[in-house]
C-alpha cells in the first residue's frame, strides 16, 4: 500500500484529503506544521507528500527543498490557493511532480497522485549508488542504474556501449536509441545526461507509447487555465520542465502523423506556446529518442516523418540485447541480487551452478528487464544460501534442459548417423519444438502432435523432460 502525507494548516481539508484517499486504497498522515512533518517523515517512508504552500512556520518551497535533500525517493505534490505560473516552473526545477490549485477536485488529484508515484518509482531507482557510477563512466567497472535496468559490465558489447555514451555526452546532439524492449534504453538516456554539461538541470522522461492524439499537444507544450473542456488548472508540458536539461521520448515511432508535424515545428524552432497562450516560450532542450522498432521501414510506410527522423538523428546508438553480452550476464545477476537482499532484507550469497548455466544458455527475450524480474522472484523464493534452478519460472529452468538436451542430441547425431537415431532425432526435436511453442502446456502440446497425453508423458520422460 502507498504511503501519503499531508501536509496543510488547515484542519478540514487534511482531514478530507485523508479521508478520500484512505477511501481509494492510500495509507495517509496528516501534519499541519512544517515541524510535524518532519517528524513523520524521520520515522516512516513515504512515496508522495501533498504539501499547501501556505503554512504558519514555513512554505512549500521549503519544504519541498528540504524534503529533496533529506529524502530523495519521496515525491512532492504542492496544492496552493492561487495559481502562479512562475513560481510553479521554479517549484516543478526544484523537484516538485506538479502544482495544483484550489479549489481541488477529487478525479483530477486523484490522476495526478497516481501519475506521480508511478513517476517516482521510477526515478527513485535511479538515485542510488552505482548510478552515480554512471557519471564516473569507467569501462573496467559494471554500472547499474534500475530505471531501465541499463547494465554495463565488460563485454566487448558493453564496452562499446560506453565508449559511445562517453562520446556524444559532452555535446548537444540529439540521440536516437534503438534496441530490443528491455535493453535499458531510458538509462543510456539518463547516462548521457549524467555526463552532459546539463547534468544539474532536469532529465525529464515520457513515454510517446500511450499518449493519445488528444493529449499530445497538452503533454508536450502545456495549456492554460480553461483553454478547452476539462483544462481546470494551467498545466506545464514535457518541453518546459525539461527547459535548460533533456527531454528523453521512449516509444517515438507510436506518434501520429500530425504530432510529428507539431514535433518538428518545435525542434526547428526551438520555441512553444501552451495551448490557449499567445506567448512564446524560448527552449533550450536536448533531445533523446528511444526506439524498438526500425524508423526507416517506417519512414518508407509513411509512418514516420523524414525530416523529423534527421532532426533526431544527429547521432544514433543500438543497444545490443542481453544474449549478445556474454558472461556479463552473471555480472549484471550478482549486481541484481544485491539489490534484491538489500530489498527483501535477505543475504543470498550468489547462485548454483545449474542456474549460471541456465542463465548463459537462456535466451532472455525480455533482456535486462526480465533477468532482474528472475532474480528478485528468485531472490524472494530462496531459503538457502544460493539460488537454486527450482526458485526460476519455468519457461527458463525448462528452456535450459531444452537446449542441454538439443546438445545431447546433435552430439549423439554426430557419433551415429543410422536411420534409426535420424529417426528419433528427429522426433525428439519436434516435441521439443511444440513445446516450446505452447509453453510447455502438455495438454496442447499432445494435441497438436496428434498424440494421446501419456505417450507424450512417456516421451518426455525418455528424454530427461518430464517437468
Amino acid at each position: 500500500m502507498k504511503r501519503i502525507l499531508i501536509i496543510d494548516d488547515e484542519v478540514n481539508i487534511g482531514l478530507l484529503l485523508s479521508k478520500f484517499l484512505t477511501r481509494n486504497g492510500f495509507s495517509v498522515d496528516t501534519a499541519t506544521s512544517g515541524v510535524s512533518a518532519h517528524e513523520y517523515l524521520g520515522k516512516e517512508h513515504y512515496d508522495l507528500v501533498l504539501c499547501d504552500y501556505r503554512l504558519e512556520d514555513t512554505d512549500g518551497k521549503e519544504m519541498l527543498i528540504k524534503i529533496k535533500e533529506s529524502y530523495p525517493q519521496t515525491g512532492v505534490i504542492i496544492i496552493t490557493g492561487y495559481s502562479d505560473i512562475k513560481l510553479a516552473v521554479e517549484l516543478i526545477k526544484l523537484g516538485a511532480y506538479d502544482y495544483i490549485t484550489k479549489p481541488l477536485y477529487p478525479d483530477e488529484i486523484l490522476n495526478t497522485i497516481n501519475k506521480a508515484i508511478d513517476t517516482q518509482v521510477a526515478l527513485n531507482d535511479s538515485v542510488t549508488e552505482t548510478a552515480r557510477e554512471i557519471q564516473k563512466i569507467k569501462p573496467v567497472k559494471p554500472v547499474y542504474n534500475q530505471v531501465e535496468n541499463f547494465v554495463a559490465g565488460q563485454s566487448i558489447a558493453s564496452k562499446e556501449l560506453l565508449k559511445q555514451i562517453q562520446l556524444v555526452a559532452p555535446t548537444s546532439y540529439s540521440v536516437i536509441l534503438t534496441g530490443e524492449s528491455g535493453t535499458g534504453k531510458e538509462s543510456v538516456a539518463k547516462a548521457i545526461h549524467l555526463n552532459s554539461p546539463r547534468r544539474d538541470n532536469p532529465f525529464v522522461a515520457m513515454d510517446c507509447g500511450s499518449l493519445t492524439k488528444e493529449l499530445a499537444g497538452s503533454e508536450f507544450f502545456g495549456h492554460e487555465k480553461g483553454s478547452f473542456t476539462g483544462a481546470l488548472n494551467t498545466k506545464i508540458g514535457h518541453f518546459e520542465m525539461a527547459n535548460g536539461g533533456t527531454l528523453f521520448l521512449d516509444e517515438v515511432g507510436n506518434l501520429s502523423y500530425e504530432i510529428q508535424a507539431a514535433l518538428l515545428r518545435t525542434v526547428q524552432e526551438r520555441k512553444i506556446k501552451r495551448i490557449g497562450s499567445t506567448k512564446e516560450i524560448d527552449l533550450d532542450v536536448r533531445i533523446i529518442v528511444a526506439t524498438n522498432e526500425n524508423l526507416s521501414s517506417a519512414i518508407q510506410k509513411g509512418r514516420f516523418r523524414e525530416d523529423l527522423y534527421h532532426r533526431f538523428n544527429e547521432f544514433s546508438i543500438n543497444l545490443p540485447p542481453l544474449s549478445q553480452r556474454g558472461k556479463d550476464i552473471m555480472v549484471f545477476a550478482k549486481t541484481f541480487l544485491d539489490f534484491a537482499n538489500e530489498e527483501l532484507g535477505r543475504n543470498v550469497q550468489g547462485f548454483s551452478k545449474d542456474v549460471e548455466e541456465c542463465f548463459l544458455t537462456y535466451n532472455w527475450p525480455g533482456n535486462v528487464r526480465e533477468l532482474k524480474n528472475v532474480v528478485r522472484r528468485a531472490t524472494l523464493l530462496t531459503e538457502t544460501d544460493e539460488i537454486q534452478l527450482k526458485a526460476l519460472p519455468l519457461e527458463i529452468s525448462t528452456d535450459a534442459k531444452v537446449t542441454a538436451i538439443e546438445n545431447t542430441i546433435h552430439k549423439n547425431h554426430e557419433k551415429s548417423r543410422d536411420l534409426k537415431n535420424a529417426a528419433s532425432e528427429a522426433e525428439y526435436e519436434a516435441i521439443l519444438k511444440v513445446l516450446r511453442e505452447v509453453n510447455f502446456n502438455k495438454t496442447k502440446a499432445a494435441k497438436i502432435l496428434n498424440i494421446d497425453r501419456k505417450t507424450l508423458y512417456n516421451k518426455m520422460k525418455a528424454i530427461n523432460l518430464d517437468t
